[in-house]
């Protein structure tokens, strides 16, 4: 198991040799991935790619959320619809956006704005740099 410091952000996934079914962890909270039976999983959870259109629509919800409650918006619900699609080099993501509530045109025109700043939409739309290490654990070997 990855051990990690309060500050570090980790998200841990395992996968044994049940095809596709991966055991995900962050923080205390236990999700499963897998892939659809048409690809060959048993479509037990969300496709990996899944939890990255989740996770653009639930971080703009929650920075909408925030900022109405910050501002005393008159918002009752706030839904976010993301689709991805690949385009010419890379990947194109639309987020359909909903207020159910009570809004001036100026203050719409803000929540469109906000919707632009939360965490996963920056991630997403600035340079990222991905590092990969590897380790090889041999389980057969007699210590």
């Amino acid at each position: 198991m990855v051990s990690s410091s309060m500050e570090e952000k980790i998200a841990v996934a395992t996968i044994g040799t049940d095809l596709y079914r991966t055991e995900m962890v962050a923080r205390q909270h236990h999700v499963i991935a897998d892939e659809p039976l048409d690809a060959g999983g048993k479509d037990t959870g969300p496709r990996p790619g899944d939890f990255l259109r989740m996770s653009l629509a639930s971080c703009t919800a929650i920075t909408l959320r925030m900022y109405a409650n910050r501002k005393g918006f008159a918002v009752n619900r706030i839904e976010v619809a993301v689709t991805s699609r690949e385009v010419e080099g890379g990947t194109a993501f639309d987020s359909d956006i909903q207020i159910f509530g009570d809004l001036q045109e100026a203050q719409r025109q803000r929540m469109l704005q906000i919707a632009k700043l939360c965490p996963v939409h920056k991630a997403l739309t600035h340079p990222i740099e991905i590092n990969t290490m590897l380790s090889v654990i041999n389980e057969s070997s007699k210590a």
